[in-house]
């Protein structure tokens, strides 16, 4: 029997089973449920037709599917004409610190996110003092105290909060390497290399999923392959991912691509691509190629997956404009450079210089109308948020270049910005990709309170709903079973998290229950503040935290520690 022969009859034994679970014993019909989902279409998570049953719902599991008229429930949700399906997992969140902020998410909520996978690059630990002070701006910007070190301890405050949502890290691999070396552009040596080598697997011990990087950013750049390779090798022998914000999206997108395949082969370990695209206008048009090497990789063995936000515009830093060696030293060093003229033409020249060696981003966008300001921390900069590099310029009375430099200085390298410099071709391919799943790539946010002062990508509130509005129901691109397969049942198996993504009996109750035809974002990049629209019932382990449409107090989330935590450790 080929490969492919065996995986088509595992997969049809698979749903034989899950169908015969899905039919409820005679004592079941007659059993008292927490909950009981009744009258909807289910569209189980695993690509297949919608089927009508009723879910019931115990101890935070599901307990039963099948015809439940006859069974009494503490309470009973009328699905009638809408979809029941499992909650939506977001494969990269970005609210590890948000989360302490406003623990409800209601951008999340409302878009049916149930479980967050975080922590690009950057995590929210291990932590030391030095890094608790270079990045003192962002805490000081969201009221944060950092009073945790490790990712057991962060875990545990989190734990004792409450959580809206599921949520689960990486450990970052520029988070080690920061604890190990600071924000300095230099090599490890050999028993620096086994400091950071040990802090990822104390990580994945206190539960990380795996380990990440985020190359685009300072100081990751300064990580060799073979360190990145040593890093993901200690998370691979606890069942971890090796996931990336590759070093490069643009012109040097193919080598970025080469790179993460090879450290996936060399440290035996699942690789995940996050928010795969083609950056910049000069590689609209490349992502036929893109995919093909993807597909390449998988047919020699590697397993490598990506997702996408399916929006034609980034987000990002706008530190992420200047070269990686102004950026030697963090933050402050960053600022000092563009406030002395010498450091600040340098800089300007390698902006303007084409050049493979890093991701200039100056290189691949369309003009300065194409950035847009977004966040910022200097309440005298409020003012910018939601105007063009462009329209900012021409205000000032001064040059692109030298204005983005001055807000730089004004913010201390802490301002973020959209680009708009994606192909909507490429990005409805890379989406029909059958191993491309969904990401946010944003932290949760709210319309009010300290999280709506900021002027977000839109995607923050909008990207499942838009997914559903857009590439199902008014393009046709995606059906709706496989846009949810996408949204649940593929990064759940994608993460290892075996007890979620599929409607099934036995599985976390992480439910959603929306109209099809009614759902849809309303964020825009103008008004991004907005919640999306249409889910009905969002239940958390069991637990309703959008109810008739509207936001509960509820808190039932969990920490969806990966397959390497130590409980005895903690």
């Amino acid at each position: 029997m080929s490969a492919r022969t065996l995986a088509a009859a595992s997969l049809s034994l698979g749903i034989l089973f899950a169908a015969g679970a899905c039919a409820p014993a005679a004592s079941d019909a007659a059993a008292s449920f927490d909950v009981v989902i009744a009258n909807g279409h289910i569209i189980d998570g695993t690509g297949s037709p919608w089927y009508a049953a009723d879910v019931g719902i115990r101890g935070g599991k599901i307990a039963a599917i099948g015809n439940l008229s006859a069974a009494a429930a503490t309470k009973r949700l009328d699905a009638h004409g809408m979809v029941v399906a499992p909650g939506f997992i977001d494969m990269l969140g970005q609210s590890e610190l948000t989360i302490l902020v406003n623990p409800h998410l209601p951008s999340k909520i409302f878009q049916g996110i149930t479980t967050e996978v975080t922590g690009e690059g950057s995590s929210a630990a291990p932590l030391n003092d030095s890094i608790v002070a270079a990045d003192r701006v962002t805490f000081q910007h969201l009221n944060i105290t950092a009073d945790w070190r490790t990712l057991g301890q962060y875990f545990a405050r989190l734990e004792k909060a409450g959580m809206g949502i599921n949520l689960a890290s990486y450990v970052g691999a520029t988070q080690v390497r920061r604890m190990v070396l600071g924000d300095a552009d230099k090599k490890p040596s050999a028993t620096e290399l086994d400091s950071m080598k040990a802090l990822v697997r104390a990580a994945m011990e206190d539960g990380a999923v795996g380990v990440s990087t985020s190359l685009q950013y300072a100081p990751a750049p300064y990580a060799s392959t073979e360190e990145l390779i040593a890093l993901a090798t200690e998370a691979s022998k606890y069942g971890g991912i090796y996931a990336t914000h590759m070093r490069s999206e643009g012109a040097a997108v193919f080598a970025a691509v080469d790179e993460a395949v090879r450290i996936g082969r060399e440290a035996r370990i699942p690789v995940e691509i996050w928010h795969l695209k083609a950056a910049g206008k000069p590689q609209w048009g490349l992502m036929p190629r893109i995919v093909a090497k993807i597909d390449s990789a998988r047919r020699s063995g590697v397993e490598v997956g990506a997702n996408t936000y399916a929006y034609p515009a980034w987000f990002n830093s706008t530190s992420a404009f200047i070269p990686p060696w102004a950026h030697d030293g963090g933050d402050k060093k960053l600022v000092e450079r563009l406030k002395d003229p010498a450091m600040r033409a340098k800089i300007r020249k390698d902006m303007l210089t084409p050049n493979a060696a890093w991701d200039n981003e100056w290189q691949e966008i369309p003009g300065p109308e194409a950035i847009l300001i977004a966040v910022v921390q200097n309440p005298k900069l409020l003012p910018l948020q939601g105007k063009t590099l462009a329209q900012i310029a021409k205000d000032r009375g001064k040059d692109p270049i030298e204005t983005l430099m001055d807000i730089l200085v004004e913010d201390d390298a802490f301002t973020e910005n959209a680009v708009f410099a994606m192909s909507e071709p490429d990005v409805a391919l890379a989406l029909q990709q059958p191993w491309t799943s969904v990401d946010n790539d944003s932290q949760g946010a709210a319309p009010d309170g300290l999280l709506g002062k900021e002027h977000p990508h839109p995607r923050a509130y909008g990207t499942f709903p838009r997914i559903l509005r857009k590439y199902v129901r008014e393009e046709h691109t995606l059906s709706l079973e496989d846009a949810i397969r996408k949204f649940t049942a593929l990064p759940a198996q994608r993460m290892r998290f075996t007890d979620r993504g599929v409607l099934k009996q036995g599985m976390w109750a992480d439910v959603v229950v929306f109209d099809p035809d009614s759902i849809r974002d309303v964020a825009t990049f103008e008004q991004p503040n907005q919640l999306s629209v249409g889910m009905r019932f969002v239940l958390v382990n069991g637990v309703p935290v959008i109810a008739d449409g509207k936001m509960t107090d509820a808190l039932p989330g969990k920490v969806v520690r990966g397959a390497g935590y130590r409980a005895a450790k903690n």
